[in-house]
């Protein structure tokens, strides 16, 4: 290497982005006591949510309660920085329950910034990194640092790429097209010819955000009103609830008609989505509207939810209304629909496309499997989504740091979180699209709930230095006073009497004939465990949300252990180890495809192995007789 630069540095690590999955794995390090750098376009716009006004939801609400079990910012942020909570899927069972917080963005980034700069062991350092600086040690390739824009060599030992959508990016609507990061935001032009020298694969991926209204110019008065929940349930294991109940503000449904639709027909052939200009792909499940007019022919509406951007600004984001078509058909589509006929816009509404890698070129630690010591973070590898970005961010800094201490990486599998399964899909499944966490994805998703995150989780926080012995300490309380209670509640029997029989009739339960325990009375559809209060005298006193755990538990015991008996068999898979060394190419047995795709992914374990598209059940048993012989 030359050193006749600028300027040279040493960290323990460097972080080359500073949005949601950067912030993570910045923190992450740098609690763990090591020198950190993260690099960022702009501090201005740390922890930038240049698209949807929101943390949480489907599925992504478990992921942000995960990062906050595991010691992670996330979670913590939105709770002093959200205008309106919902608890989404309620009148579903509890394992598809979901939070979903508005955030005020400018205060989201500012919260963040301000954690940020006052984390000891972290450096913010607003530069464009343009070269991986890698060497081959005993032929094997090993990250040192990183190059900047104006040649200034920092060398770490490990590096965590989380580049967002900022590789060679550019934002199009209708025939403009811009190179340029979201928002407006300056792009990096020279990183990406970096990792193509260092044989990394690139791939091209688009998505786009929808325009930006300004409130003023819409009638309020003809959309429906979206209230928030009382009362606000946090993020955060550790906010308490009663210091955020603040008053929320609205949001508001509306709908694409006819009109609408007809309208976007017509200029159809003005989206560059639509005229080839668009080579990358974009998300299956968040489409543009022009796509979902296009595709769904027989729709003659679609919602539309309209979520301010903040306390501070007049901007509105109309959810669900993605676009790259030009600016004057925006106005023609969004003028259409009812409240929207004076529309002013703040913001035009575009299509971003951005490089990224392959994600299967990683290891399940989110390290390259090529190049030791970088990890990789966030859209970089194929995911969509603040949430999904900040939980991949969190664990590739914990290995990162674990990576420095020479110590076995933290891998979550798919039966014990969310983040589990969205790693494991993007290492071992090739994408083709901007993956995004669904509730369908995970096998085990009742085990899996986002209320009990802190119960599966914090040990695996408090083991690499993020959660505290008094956090800790206080989840095993929680967890040995929950398993007390569900034991008393079996060990209790309540026997046959008027108090008890009126008390099953007044909620339409069917009378006692014998004494039964109050576990098989909290059983029942029609009572449960909170109903059953008025007849259990001797009832202990505890957290509120230790009585959800309870409820939940005793309610669906015989599903759990169901899931469980499922994950034991899981986990002998997991457990199955593949050799490092091994040539599929010697197992002859195995079809053509099995060996091409298994030397092409290089699977940890059998469990790995059998989730690779192309891989079938009688490959897996000619792999499995094969390390049994071995």
């Amino acid at each position: 290497m030359d050193n006749n630069k600028q300027i040279v540095e040493n960290y323990d690590a460097i972080v080359v982005g500073a949005g949601h999955a950067g912030c993570e794995a910045c923190l992450a390090l740098a609690r763990m006591g090591f020198n950190t750098v993260v690099f960022t376009i702009s501090v201005d716009n740390i922890a930038l949510m240049p698209c949807n006004p929101n943390i949480g939801g489907s599925s992504k609400g478990h992921i942000v309660r995960e990062v906050d079990a595991l010691g992670g910012e996330m979670g913590k942020n939105i709770d002093k920085a959200f205008i309106q909570s919902k608890m989404l899927n309620k009148s579903k069972g509890p394992a598809v329950h979901s939070l979903r917080a508005q955030a005020d963005k400018q205060v989201y980034t500012r919260e963040m910034r301000k954690t940020l700069e006052n984390c000891p062991n972290l450096t913010i350092k607003q530069q464009e990194v343009t070269k991986l600086l890698i060497d081959d040690i005993n032929g094997e390739k090993q990250i040192q640092g990183v190059q900047t824009i104006s040649n200034a060599l920092y060398y770490a030992k490990v590096v965590v790429l989380a580049t967002g959508v900022y590789l060679n990016s550019k934002c199009l609507y209708g025939d403009v097209e811009e190179s340029t990061g979201p928002n407006g935001l300056k792009n990096s032009l020279n990183l990406t010819s970096s990792l193509v020298d260092n044989s990394i694969v690139i791939k091209r991926f688009k998505t786009g955000t929808p325009a930006r209204i300004d409130k003023r110019s819409i009638d309020f008065s003809v959309l429906e009103v979206q209230k928030g929940d009382e009362p606000i349930v946090p993020f955060s294991f550790q906010t308490n609830p009663d210091c955020i109940q603040i008053k929320q503000e609205d949001c508001y449904l509306a709908y694409t008609n006819v009109e609408t639709h007809n309208i976007i027909r017509e200029n159809i052939d003005r989206s560059p989505l639509y005229t080839g200009v668009i080579k990358g792909v974009g998300p299956r499940y968040c489409p543009s509207i022009e796509d979902k007019v296009m595709k769904f022919p027989d729709k003659d509406r679609h919602q539309i939810f309209v979520e301010p951007e903040g306390l501070y600004t007049n901007e509105m984001y109309l959810s669900g209304l993605s676009s790259s078509l030009p600016e004057d058909v925006q106005y023609k589509l969004i003028r259409s629909m009812k409240g929207f006929e004076n529309a002013k816009i703040v913001r035009n509404a575009y299509a971003i496309e951005y490089d990224l890698i392959d994600s299967t070129q990683l290891k399940a630690s989110l390290e390259f499997k090529e190049i030791s010591g970088l990890f990789s973070a966030g859209q970089i590898n194929g995911s969509s989504g603040y949430e999904e970005a900040a939980g991949q961010g969190l664990i590739a800094g914990i290995n990162a740091g674990l990576y420095l201490k020479d110590k076995e990486p933290l891998i979550l599998d798919r039966s014990e979180a969310y983040i589990g399964v969205l790693i494991d899909d993007l290492v071992t499944k090739e994408s083709t699209e901007p993956y995004r966490m669904m509730t369908s994805r995970a096998e085990y998703r009742l085990l899996l709930r986002q209320d009990n995150a802190d119960l599966r989780l914090r040990k695996y926080g408090h083991n690499v230095g993020l959660v505290s012995d008094d956090i800790y300490n206080k989840t095993i309380n929680k967890q040995e006073a929950i398993d007390k209670e569900i034991k008393r509640l079996k060990e209790s029997y309540i026997g046959v009497n008027d108090r008890v029989n009126n008390f099953l009739q007044k909620h339409n339960s069917e009378k006692l004939i014998s004494g039964c325990s109050l576990f098989e009375l909290c059983t029942r559809p029609e009572l449960g465990y909170s109903l059953i209060k008025e007849i259990d005298d001797n009832r202990p006193i505890l957290d509120n949300d230790y009585y959800e755990q309870i409820s939940i538990e005793v309610k669906y015991e015989g599903y759990i252990n169901r899931e469980k008996l499922q994950v034991e068999k899981f986990k002998k898979l997991e457990n199955k180890k593949i050799p490092k060394d091994i040539d599929y190419n010697d197992l002859k047995n195995l079809r053509l495809e099995a060996r091409q795709k298994l030397n092409k992914y290089r699977p940890e374990n059998i469990g790995q192995a059998s989730r690779i598209s192309g891989v079938s059940p009688s490959d897996i048993a000619v792999l499995m007789v094969y390390l049994k012989i071995m």
